[in-house]
């Protein structure tokens, strides 16, 4: 069975939420169940940028991202919130993996509203590293940064990618 779950940055700003889903997550995959986890991580990404000096801004709920935040962004989100999670779930005992939608293209993206800058929306997804992962016993684990084949990369709301996994990957379930 197939499943997807996607969890909200709030659930993994502390050790101990993180480390709590961690173990649930490496128990659900004993149980035999191929798992993709998709994460946001706003709270970290304000505090991330707030520590570099960038005030966060928002528009209709959606934070105004330039082209610089955009890469610091992905620094942010993969190195930090991605990371402590891929850990936590390695610490679990479940071989997990780290990536973004940038990696070999699992979700492509275009710019959603120029007022919002490197905000995009998911046009594309492509599950291939997706299944290759959880065929051989991986738990991919995806934060929400997308590109586009020109080398852009959007700040992507965590539900849509979420959903534009799904979509590739063809789960079973899809837990918010």
């Amino acid at each position: 069975m197939k499943v997807l779950v996607k969890l909200g940055g709030a659930l993994l700003d502390t050790p101990e939420m993180r480390h709590s889903l961690a173990r649930q997550i490496a128990e659900v995959r004993a149980r035999g169940v191929e798992l993709v986890v998709v994460h946001g991580g706003g709270k970290q990404m304000t505090r991330y940028l707030a520590e570099r000096g960038i005030e966060s801004r928002f528009v209709d709920g959606l934070r105004v991202t330039t082209p610089a935040d955009s890469r610091r962004r992905a620094q942010g989100i993969r190195g930090s919130v991605n990371h402590g999670l891929v850990a936590s779930v390695n610490r679990a005992g479940a071989p997990a993996v780290g990536l973004t939608g940038i990696d070999a293209f699992l979700a492509e993206a275009e710019q959603m509203d120029p007022a919002l800058g490197a905000v995009g929306r998911v046009t594309r997804s492509n599950a291939g590293l997706l299944n290759l992962l959880v065929a051989n016993g991986y738990i991919p684990v995806v934060a929400c940064v997308a590109g586009d084949r020109a080398g852009n990369i959007y700040n992507v709301n965590a539900d849509q990618m979420a959903v534009a996994c799904a979509a590739g990957f063809g789960p079973g379930s899809l837990y918010f």
